[in-house]
């Protein structure tokens, strides 16, 4: 069987796109380089560059978060998008999320980077909330979980630490629905 070249294009994407995911997620946006990314794709630094550009777009498409599924045209699919999108229910975070986390708050430019992706995820959710203030309440929906996933992934704090994923989200649940126009 032929691999087309567009193929062999995209896997060499998903490739790097995983790898960057994997990196960014262990080292931050600072310790992370294009040559480490390559390497751990197994390619060429310059066909990186030539997939993303530069550094920042490489991370602006790692951290990148799925868009919502069609679960999220009810307030009871847009709080299940929004706790599976953080991983509160697998009980872990996906390495876009983590790398976004981690180096959102270390790096200035991977702070606008991921500023700029919790925007498109406002955009998203807001889409789904029918409310003259539909922008306003997705800003809270996602720093709110933004909020608890670091103190829970990131910062270890003590009283989340062992509350099993499943706890966190069905307490969590009724203060996100609160949120959302009946």
């Amino acid at each position: 069987m032929t691999v087309s070249r567009a193929e062999r294009r995209q896997r060499s994407e998903q490739r790097i796109l995983g790898a960057a995911r994997t990196l960014f997620a262990e080292r931050g946006f600072e310790r992370t380089t294009i040559r480490a990314v390559a390497a751990r794709a197994g390619v060429d630094p310059a066909l990186v560059m030539q997939h993303f550009g530069t550094k920042d777009d490489l991370f602006r498409r790692a951290v990148q978060a799925p868009p919502p599924d069609e679960r999220a045209e009810s307030p009871e699919g847009l709080v299940d998008h929004l706790l599976d999108t953080l991983g509160l229910k697998m009980g872990g975070l996906s390495e876009q999320s983590l790398a976004m986390m981690r180096s959102m708050l270390t790096h200035p430019d991977a702070s606008a980077t991921a500023r700029a992706a919790l925007g498109a995820q406002i955009d998203r959710l807001a889409a789904g909330i029918d409310a003259p203030d539909a922008r306003l309440r997705a800003a809270l929906l996602t720093t709110i979980m933004l909020g608890v996933t670091v103190g829970h992934q990131l910062l270890d704090i003590e009283e989340l630490r062992d509350v099993p994923p499943e706890e966190l989200a069905a307490l969590l649940r009724p203060v996100l629905h609160a949120l959302l126009p009946a």
